[in-house]
Parts: structure tokens; sequence; C-alpha cells
């Protein structure tokens, strides 16, 4: 990957309903595109949004850093890889039974979720590891037959094996891969390559996980790979990161939440040059809302879960709800209006494309004056608002309310959906959301920021350059991101640091053998490693991960004391797994300061009311009524003038409306709102 500022770079982000681009060329001019998405082959729009910004055939020394849906899509839908699992012998059960815990205690309907293979695609080998990696029973070669003349039968297409304890010594994991891949020729997953932790459920089902989406991620990443020959292609990861597309076969399973992590680092830079500590990024789309909150950094987790499996990877912390611009109204049984989680996706699109008939966010946003028909997607996409007033009409008759009363109420249920979202990630996890920023972006963003951080007492929201396809810029600018882990059980850390310095410093040369053998990666001085550790007082079940340090230990009971509400100061710590990341930096972005690093409320008050020149002036409905409101592109927001509301600010993919308690600013090309009290 090539760190010169003479390299185009190309992010692209395929969504539920809009593929966005941003393209960075040599001289380090933005541009961006949002095309409709292809869901039926997503490389289709990618191809198409290629063509329209002249990048094809791909010019040498082209980087593409994608984020895609692809394995997210095959796994909710069950259209993975035919897959067999070979297990510990005793152990064939276990993704069946799972873990005890109950994601809703008092429901009794609950549903488990539906099964990633049938149990008759699971085989028992007898072998066994003890704990501390001695084999106790050893894999002798009759099994190893059978569970190759199991798999014949099967004819299946990938292997997932998690052998007991495999994560203390992958010896019979080793074994029995490479005589599988001899034998049959496919992709073949090891716990141990994958996830070297203990806690079998979690190990088993990440494995099986990546090996039932490999080949489909494979196949996906070879056509767009043709499609696309001479650029360099790289995968954006659930870690806010990207690696090489090559490289990805074998780790499907990190591109989960590619699209939206690639929002949220590029969020959390932006927010740290501008000298924002605490943020909540914002981020509605098409079809679902993504929140995530950073405080001092981005957040991670180790306990994501998909469609009720879990996935115990390092990704960050985003929160994800159905509530998007394509999100469909709907009325329940009970004769109550809903909103989402279904949507209109990109067909037929929501009322307003012209081939949709049920109604969505995007037609409330229109029909209530909010969303300007003329400028959707930079003026390229036609909206046939005529459609709207007889289908609210309808929704409402159904609920005893008037068109405008209908759209308003499909407003404030998605909005509630968002602020519900946020609860999530901030008040249910001891932070309060007042003292956080909402970094505003994605398509459909500026239209419901003010309202939702109304509802949390938040008083300060960033807009980004390049908003409504802010994801994609952050995946062009994303870092190669390198991790590694080993479990390890050390009590009394406190005094064996130097033991736990050489696992770690084991795990770095590894990574850096690993990285030094990529040869678009320049030289060191782009290359840097950070150390972390799962840690947690002796006799307790669970760990916190934390930043490995002089000060490790002070850290463990902060981060401690702020979840828990207490630490034991006389107690002893065990670390049970030390984590590496080696990142390869691809660009540098010096510091800017500028009227956020003061953290002043006061700023943007006291800068002079801008006076829209040729706006145009229009009538938007807000909850209290109807309000005649300036109507302004971004662009002629003069920079350190305030524009105050009731107004709707418009760019090109996306819409910010201010309402009247609030104010803007342009900020070296961000739109920074502030509550604003007349």
């Amino acid at each position: 990957m090539n760190s010169s500022s003479g390299t185009i770079r190309v992010g692209v982000d395929t969504g539920g309903t809009f593929t966005d681009f941003a393209v960075m060329d040599e001289q380090g001019r933005w541009k961006r595109l949002k095309i409709l998405s292809t869901p039926s082959d997503p490389s289709r729009a990618i191809i198409e949004g290629f063509k329209k910004l002249s990048l094809l055939p791909v010019r040498s020394g082209t980087d593409i850093v994608h984020g895609t849906t692809v394995g997210t899509n095959a796994f909710l839908e069950r259209k993975g890889a035919r897959t067999v699992l070979i297990t510990t012998a005793g152990f064939e059960d276990v993704l069946f039974i799972g873990r005890q815990n109950r994601p809703a205690l008092y429901d009794f309907m609950v549903q488990k979720p539906a099964p990633i293979i049938h149990r008759n695609h699971i085989f028992g080998v007898r072998e066994r590891m003890a704990y501390d990696g001695k084999v106790i029973l050893p894999l002798e070669e009759q099994d190893i037959e059978d569970a190759i003349e199991f798999c014949i039968s099967l004819k299946p297409e990938s292997v997932a094996i998690c052998f007991l304890h495999s994560y203390a010594n992958p010896e019979h994991e080793v074994v029995m891969q490479k005589r599988l891949s001899d034998a049959l020729n496919i992709p073949v997953t090891t716990s141990s390559s994958v996830l070297p932790e203990f806690r079998e459920y979690e190990r088993l089902c990440t494995t099986l996980i990546n090996a039932y989406l490999n080949p489909v991620v494979g196949n996906y990443i070879s056509r767009l790979s043709r499609h696309v020959k001479g650029a360099g292609l790289y995968i954006q990861q659930s870690n806010g990161g990207c690696l090489p597309a090559d490289s990805m076969g074998d780790r499907a399973v990190t591109t989960l939440l590619s699209g939206p992590a690639g929002g949220v680092q590029a969020a959390w830079r932006q927010a740290e040059s501008m000298g924002i500590d605490n943020i909540i990024t914002f981020d509605m789309g098409g079809t679902s809302t993504d929140v995530s909150l950073c405080s001092g950094g981005l957040t991670y987790t180790r306990d994501y879960r998909i469609d009720g499996y879990p996935v115990a990877l390092p990704i960050i912390d985003i929160h994800t709800v159905g509530a998007g611009g394509g999100s469909i109204a709907w009325i329940d049984r009970g004769g109550l209006m809903q909103v989402g989680p279904r949507s209109a996706g990109a067909d037929p699109g929501p009322v307003c494309y012209g081939k949709g008939s049920e109604i969505t966010v995007t037609d409330a946003n229109l029909f209530l004056g909010r969303l300007r028909a003329e400028s959707f997607l930079g003026g390229e996409m036609r909206l046939y608002a005529h459609r709207l007033e007889p289908a609210f009409e309808d929704l409402g008759n159904r609920i005893g309310l008037d068109a405008r009363e209908a759209a308003l109420g499909v407003i404030s249920l998605v909005n509630n959906s968002m602020v519900q979202a946020i609860r999530a990630v901030s008040v249910e996890r001891g932070y309060d959301p007042v003292s956080f920023c909402l970094f505003c972006y994605g398509g459909a963003a500026g239209l419901h920021a003010c309202e939702v951080a109304d509802a949390l007492g938040i008083r300060r929201i960033v807009v980004p350059e390049r908003a409504g396809v802010f994801s994609a810029q952050g995946m062009a600018d994303a870092d190669l991101v390198f991790e590694r882990s080993a479990a390890i059980v050390i009590r009394d850390a406190e005094h064996r640091e130097d033991e736990i310095e050489g696992h770690i410093n084991s795990l770095v040369e590894e990574l850096r053998a690993e990285v030094s053998s990529l040869s678009m990666i320049e030289g060191p001085e782009f290359i840097k490693a950070q150390a972390f550790v799962d840690c947690r007082y002796q006799g307790q079940s669970f760990e916190l991960t934390i930043n490995w340090s002089a000060d490790w230990r002070e850290r463990f009971e902060n981060l401690h004391r702020r979840l828990y509400g207490h630490a034991f100061s006389d107690r002893g710590l065990e670390v049970t797994a030390v984590r590496v990341k080696v990142i390869v930096e691809r660009r540098y972005q010096g510091p800017e300061r500028n009227l956020l690093a003061e953290n002043k409320d006061t700023d943007i008050y006291r800068l002079p009311e801008l006076v829209p020149k040729d706006s145009v002036v229009d009538e938007v409905i807000f909850s209290e009524g109807p309000e005649l409101v300036n109507i302004l592109s971004r662009g002629s927001i003069e920079e350190n003038f305030r524009v105050v509301g009731p107004a709707v600010v418009v760019d090109d993919f996306t819409t910010v409306l201010i309402p009247e308690t609030w104010s803007a600013v342009n900020v070296r090309g961000k739109l920074v709102l502030g509550k604003y009290i007349r």
C-alpha cells in the first residue's frame, strides 16, 4: 500500500440502499458519488460507480478500500457455504446448547435463531487436550481418516475445526487441517487461527461463522478483483482497519461490521484533530442507523452478536437499529403505528422513488418539506412527491390522524428508535450523553440530528464535510490493521510483568514478520504496535481489556470502578490473554485546532448572524406547526458566520434540518450546530 501523496485513494461503502464512493486524487482533492445499490450483486453498483467517476480501466497506483455487507447478508439470510464442523468427541452439541443466558428473561415465546449448520454436519473426533495444552488423548490416524470420509460423503464447500483447549496447544487442529485440505481442496478454518482463546461456545461460533462465510466472501472479492485489476484492493474490517483483499477469504468473519466501522474510525480521527474528546457517532443511512460512543478513543467489544450468535473478535462497539430513510411505516395488530426495522431498500424503495407502495421515513421528510426533491442525490435522482399525499392520507385514516400528523408520527417514531440506540451505548454503560458531541453523518442523519440531540440533552453537533459519503471517505483513509492474541493465565500479575511482556513481544514479532512480507508496505516509520491485556480480579469469571502500560493496574481499577461502582485495591489480579495490534499508517494528518478546541459553549453564539443571499424560502412542517424557513446550500455559509434556525441546509448527498432553537456555523468546512436560546 502506497503512502505517498501521488496515490489515488478510493473508498467504497456498500449499503442496503445506496453505494457510496469517496475518491481522493493525486493532488488531495476529493470527489464523491452516491448511487443505488444492487443487492443481488453488489459489485454491479461498484462498477457502475467506477464508470461514472472515470476510474475504469483502473490506473496503476490506485488503492481501493471496500466496506462490504456481503458476509453479513449471507449469514442473516443463511446463504453461506455448505459447511462441516469437526470437533472433539462429546462436544458435538455445543453449538446448539449455547449459553444459559436468555436475551429476554420473561419472554416465553422466544425463538432460537436459525441454525448455521445441521446437526448431521458435525463430526466428533476422539482426541483431547488439557487446559494447559498437555495431550490427554492423542489424535490417531484412524480418526483422521474417519473425518475425511465423513467430509467426502457430505461434499462440503468449507470445513471448520474446533477442538477442546486448542488455544493452549493447536497441534491436533494443525494436523487435521493439513490432512483435510490435502484431501478435499476446500477452505479449512481452525479455531486456533481465528480465535486462540478459551470459552468453547464463543470460539466455536466465531470459527464456524468464519468457515460458513469464507467461500461467499472469497468468491465476491475474486469477482470484484477481476473488474479492478491493476489496483490495490483492500477490504475494510470491523476493527476500523483494512487488509489486502487476497487475505480476506480466510478472515470473512472480520467483515461483519466493515461499513459502519469505517465511519466511526473517520469520525474519531476528525474529532480528535478538532480537540473533541467525547463523541457519539450517528450514522443514519437508507436501511439502518449505527451509533457508537468514543470517550478518549474508539470503543471495542468482544461481545458482538449477529442474529443471536457470538463473534468474540475485537470489533468497534457499534449499536445498530433498523431505523433508516427507507424504514417502512406499518400498523400492528393492535392498531398502533410502527416504523422499521423492515426497509424498502433500493428496490422498490420509498413511495417517492416512483415504484414503492409502502410509506418510509424518506417519504415523511419529503412530505413535510424537510427534504428537497430538486437536490436529492445531488439532483441526479427524480423524486415523485405527488404520490405522497394520498399515501399519507390513507395511513392517517387507519389510525385517526390527518396526513401531516401521520407524517410527523413517522418522524417521531424513528427518532425515538435512534434515541434509544444512543442511550444503549451511553446511559446504559454509565455515560451521560449531555457531555458528548453528536458526530452526524450518513445520507439521512442531518434531518434528524437536532431532534435526537434535544431528546438526549446534547448541545453540540458536528456534520463533517462529505457527510453523505463519510464512511466511504473513512475507508479511503483507513490504515492497515493486523491483530493477534494469545490465551494465558498469569496469576499475581503485578509481580510477573516481565512474563507478560515476553508474551506480548512474541506476538509483536510474529505480526511484524507478517507485515514485512507484504511488498506494498513502506518503511518501518509507518508502523506502530499497540498491546492490550485481558485482566480480572482473582476469582472473577469475566475480564476487562485494558491498554498495557506502566499504569495498567490503575487503568483496570478505574475501568472496573466506572462499570461496576467499586474496585478491590487489596485483591490480586490475573491476566488471561494478551493482544497485539500492529497498525500500518496510510497517511498523516497534523493537528487541526479551531473553535471547538477551546470547548466553550459561547464561541458559536458570539459569531455574527449570516444574512442569506438568494436563498429560497419555503414551508417546513415541524411538530409545533408549519414555518417559513430559509433553504440554503452548504457552500453559501461563509466561514465563521452563524445560521440561526429554522433553516434547511442542503448538501449534495445530505440535508441538515436546523430547528428554531439551534444555530449552525461553518468551521473550516465542518458544519457545527449548537443549541441556541433566543
